[in-house]
């Protein structure tokens, strides 16, 4: 009886493997590609302070964006405990990023404490805000506490690419193809006070979904791609 793929996936063995060959494939898609960046001054500030920040980019956007980051500079990235974000953890791993298994959202007290202790040691994190379920581009409150917590800035960044394929899975995941033209776009730092209230609280998560909205509809614009819209919230939709 043959093995169902559900079953073939929940070996490790596999998982490692898929994820390697994803990160094959994305060198692939880099080097065949060229490539812009956009607005990353602020990225290269922090790093060359010696400054640690909160890179967040939508769970649609993962593919590339290992190639935003500066080759050699730490940083931890959040996955799922389920076992996509085991195979995602053997993707990003060749390219230096290491992982926090975990959430932002429901039980996420135990990533959360792990990422307030990565922040302070002065290393950078990595978290898709409307990870791993959605709502699509809907930004979790879990990041602005962390900020609010740390001191530390949060800094959104995207890809689009000319060529490739949006997935009718829950986040429209950009799947890029080699030979494309691709732009990596950069957004403006998001600083949020220790002493900000529920409702300022709420205002500059609104204010980053809203840039990373933007950035991203940017970005699909400048390479003549139609942009991906936000999930509309709904009273059936989980709360960000």
């Amino acid at each position: 009886m043959f093995m169902s793929i559900k079953a073939i996936f929940k070996s490790n063995k596999v998982r490692k493997f898929a994820g390697w060959l994803g990160a094959q494939y994305i060198r692939l898609v880099h080097a065949t590609g060229t490539w812009q960046v956009i607005r990353g001054e602020a990225a290269l500030d922090l790093w060359n302070k010696g400054k640690p920040f909160i890179l967040v980019f939508w769970h649609g956007r993962l593919l590339m964006m290992p190639y935003s980051w500066r080759h050699g500079q730490r940083i931890h990235l959040l996955i799922s405990q389920h076992r996509d974000g085991q195979m995602l953890a053997h993707f990003v791993k060749p390219y230096g990023f290491e992982t926090i298994t975990g959430s932002t959202s429901k039980g996420g007290a135990a990533a959360l404490r792990k990422l307030v202790k990565v922040l302070r040691e002065g290393n950078c994190v990595g978290i898709t805000p409307d990870g791993p379920r959605g709502p699509r581009m809907r930004v979790s409150e879990g990041i602005i506490s962390l900020a609010r917590l740390t001191g530390v800035p949060i800094l959104p960044a995207t890809y689009s690419v000319d060529r490739g394929k949006v997935l009718g899975s829950w986040d429209r995941f950009l799947l890029a193809t080699p030979f494309s033209r691709g732009v990596i776009i950069w957004g403006n730092p998001v600083y949020v006070n220790r002493d900000s209230g529920s409702e300022s609280l709420e205002q500059l998560r609104k204010e980053l979904e809203k840039q990373m909205n933007t950035i991203t509809q940017e970005a699909d614009e400048s390479v003549g791609r139609q942009p991906v819209l936000p999930e509309p919230i709904t009273s059936d939709s989980p709360s960000p």
